[in-house]
């Protein structure tokens, strides 16, 4: 038991450092500081955009632990953290290509105080794009 302890505490680690990461990229691709604009200006499509690239992120940490834990503690970790980077990247890649394919800039619109769809758009491509992920993790 005390073994699958360690293993909780490194892949909570991990897996909280990978969201962190998440929360950086979508904080640069954002204008002002998306924590700002969640906490203080409360803004719901931030929020949205936000909660759904923790999702998105959770889901495949998730899924790197579940499919390779027999494999080994390493190997389960490096996958961990290889597939939660690409994670990262593609969610951000989706997020540019969603901005040029689409009228205005998304990192305004999802900024927004209030709700604006778009927000919903954007956070529908981060889950998108975390499933084709996920469907792509094999051990």
């Amino acid at each position: 038991m005390l073994a699958s302890i360690g293993y909780a505490v490194a892949y909570t680690a991990v897996g909280l450092v990978l969201l962190a990461l998440g929360y950086l990229a979508l904080d640069l691709l954002t204008p002002g500081h998306l924590g700002r604009r969640i906490y203080h200006e409360r803004s719901v499509s931030a929020a949205i955009v936000l909660s759904a690239g923790f999702l998105a992120q959770g889901a495949i940490i998730f899924t790197t632990i579940w499919t390779n834990a027999t494999a080994g503690f390493g190997q389960a970790l490096l996958y961990t953290v290889v597939f939660g980077v690409l994670g990262v990247l593609l969610q951000a890649v989706a997020f540019v290509a969603l901005d040029l394919l689409t009228p205005g800039k998304m990192g305004h619109l999802v900024t927004e105080v209030g709700f604006h769809p778009a927000s919903l758009v954007s956070a529908a491509a981060q889950l998108s794009v975390a499933a084709i992920v996920v469907a792509s993790i094999w051990p």
